[in-house]
């Protein structure tokens, strides 16, 4: 019987000796690789962390202890350990496991999250309402060097050094956020990771200050001169006591013993403890190891050879975006790129190969992203921010105060926008036409295929002020390939003109659209198929001559509030004949996307049915 097969909870875990434990870490790994090579998942950062999850849940109690993941796409070796490990060949499926810790699963999950640098914040509150209730328990937040450059882990940090109580921050140190790590921060970092001197110079330095014999006040100060001098000099850590914390490490992350060693020394310090704990991403599997971003989101592939089992024969939108931009670049020196921590993810791998001097990775900050875009463009320059949407929500206000009250030529690459599939509720991009299209200044383009993407680009490029163009994730679409015109500011494009049915289709949709289309000539209706093309600004001309039509059917993949369809609500004169297919006010959980379609009824087969029944209800009338 194999180890894992003994552990149900953390109970279990405690129960085994030192010895065991290393053994243990070695099944869990291959469990990891065994089980996302068929369901696809968060592989790298998982096998980075397996001593450390062990370390953690051998030395607290959870649920007891609050042990709170940031980003949680790290979380799955804590799942195996908290009794999930038979759910996860339904893992990121449609009513399976999450990807990302989530307290409906379990107590053990103190906290739902699926964005970075949240984590220490989330622990401050938990620290900070147990010590108001009298309690004693331990609450760790666990972060990634990628996530402390968000400015949230930062805010949160010169507030943990504030508050005088028990709290430990783990740092886990891979120099990985999904693509490797930039900036001061991420060198800081390297730095107390490779210098021979930091190790164990704490320790020795404050031996040797109390053998110093102490006489009269100037001699104090003296030494205390001394050992500051000594610590900038010497002594890891130094900027995180400086705002407070009491700093602990580097420690090996991959050696499960000396882990539990130092845990169960820090958990009993008082104060805010920051420790220092160094990980290689992708740990124990040699192609993750290798190619870590590659394997940080994989879809299910051969364990040989590391390759996916689809293969991609058609361009993603991201490939075509990062193709289209490169291109401008070539004739437009003023066109820049920017990301945030995410380079391969939205296509720039060949912008930056073309044009290195030109593409500006400012790490996970997604907020400062937007505001330095600002900076750029008041200088004369073109920033393109490629960006998922569910990201682009973390800078709402620098987009409204900084770009578009000074009505700046920043573009918006708006990436996976609308369903994303498995990694849920926290990721899905179905919020960007809401909030993005009241914002004053504002234009908003949603091409439906590839040839669209790349002239909505070209738009974007020569337009003047904020814009912003949504994308879906996945394969770029080939529908009405050959219908793509020139954009004209607010047009419309009407692909099939008709009579009694119209059909509005934005962006994605257009896909569906399309095939309800086809279904309805097929039962001997002539419909219209509208593309609207622009949010905003709206073609008014295109919703008044929708008061026409018997039944207009209005198709986008955002919320109901605020979306593309209340915009057409808003704007017409005769709202009776206008449905709404959209998603409800609420949060789209993970699946497939096909599945979550049939599931809120936005697929083919159920707009036909709606369209079909209310027509049979005017017959029978």
């Amino acid at each position: 019987m194999k180890l894992l097969d003994k552990i149900n909870s953390p109970k279990d875990l405690k129960k085994m000796s030192s010895g065991s434990l290393t053994s243990l870490c070695g099944e869990i790994r291959q469990f990891l690789v065994e089980s996302v090579s068929k369901t696809g998942g968060h592989l790298a950062s998982n096998l980075g962390v397996v001593e450390l999850t062990v370390a953690l849940h051998y030395c607290f109690n959870s649920p007891k202890d609050k042990i709170i993941w940031d980003v949680g796409h790290q979380a799955y070796v804590h799942k195996i350990l908290t009794g999930r490990k038979n759910e996860f060949h339904k893992l990121r499926q449609l009513d399976g496991l999450s990807g990302f810790p989530k307290a409906k699963e379990s107590p053990h999950d103190a906290f739902d999250t699926g964005h970075s640098s949240t984590s220490i914040s989330a622990g401050l509150g938990y620290v900070a309402t147990r010590d108001l209730s009298g309690k004693k328990n331990k609450v760790i937040s666990v972060i990634g060097d990628g996530s402390m450059t968000g400015g949230l882990a930062l805010e949160a940090l010169n507030n943990a050094g504030r508050l005088n109580t028990d709290f430990l921050i783990v740092l886990n140190d891979n120099q990985m956020s999904i693509s490797e790590n930039v900036g001061g921060l991420s060198k800081y970092l390297t730095e107390i990771r490779t210098a021979p001197a930091y190790l164990g110079a704490k320790e020795d330095v404050s031996e040797f200050l109390k053998k110093v014999p102490v006489v009269g006040e100037k001699i104090g100060k003296v030494i205390e001169r001394a050992k500051d001098g000594i610590k900038y000099l010497l002594l890891p850590g130094t900027w995180f006591e400086e705002i407070g914390l009491k700093y602990v490490g580097p420690v090996d992350g991959h050696n499960v013993q000396e882990m539990i060693d130092v845990l169960n020394k820090v958990k009993n310090m008082s104060g805010p403890v920051l420790l220092h704990v160094y990980t290689v991403k992708g740990k124990g599997y040699s192609a993750a190891e290798l190619q870590p971003s590659k394997f940080h989101g994989v879809d299910s592939f051969d364990i040989e050879t590391g390759k996916p089992h689809q293969i991609k024969i058609w361009d993603t939108y991201s490939d075509v975006f990062g193709k289209a931009l490169t291109k401008i670049a070539e004739t437009n020196d003023k066109v820049l790129a920017i990301t945030a921590a995410m380079p391969l993810g939205t296509g720039l791998a060949p912008f930056e190969a073309a044009y290195p001097n030109r593409i500006f990775d400012v790490g996970i900050a997604e907020g400062h992203a937007v505001t330095f875009a600002a900076g750029m463009a008041k200088n004369g320059y073109i920033p393109v921010f490629a960006v998922y949407s569910t990201f682009l929500q973390r800078a709402y206000d620098q987009i409204m105060h900084d770009v578009c009250i000074q009505n700046l030529h920043v573009v918006f690459a708006i990436d996976r926008a609308g369903i994303v599939g498995a990694d849920g509720e926290t990721h899905q991009g179905l919020f960007d036409v809401s909030f993005l299209s009241h914002m004053p200044n504002m234009t908003f383009i949603a091409p439906v295929n590839k040839q669209e993407l790349i002239g909505s680009l070209e738009f974007a490029v020569n337009h003047n002020g904020p814009i912003a163009i949504r994308y879906p994730r996945g394969a770029a679409s080939r529908v009405l390939k050959d219908e793509c015109l020139p954009f004209e500011l607010g047009k419309s494009q009407t692909i099939h003109e008709g009579t009694k049915i119209a059909i509005v289709a934005l962006g994605n949709m257009m896909d569906t659209a399309f095939e309800v289309y086809t279904m309805l000539c097929e039962h001997g209706f002539t419909p219209t198929l509208i593309n609207p093309r622009f949010v905003k600004p709206i073609d008014l001309d295109m919703v008044h001559s929708l008061e026409d039509f018997e039944y207009v059917a209005v198709l986008e993949d955002n919320i109901l509030e605020g979306g593309f369809g209340s915009k057409i609500l808003e704007n017409s004169n005769d709202a009776r004949n206008i449905h709404r297919f959209a998603f409800p006010d609420g949060f789209v959980e993970q699946g497939e996307r096909n599945e979550i379609l049939e599931k809120y009824e936005l697929d083919t087969n159920s707009i036909f049915k709606k369209i079909m029944l209310s027509f049979s209800s005017n017959e029978s009338e």
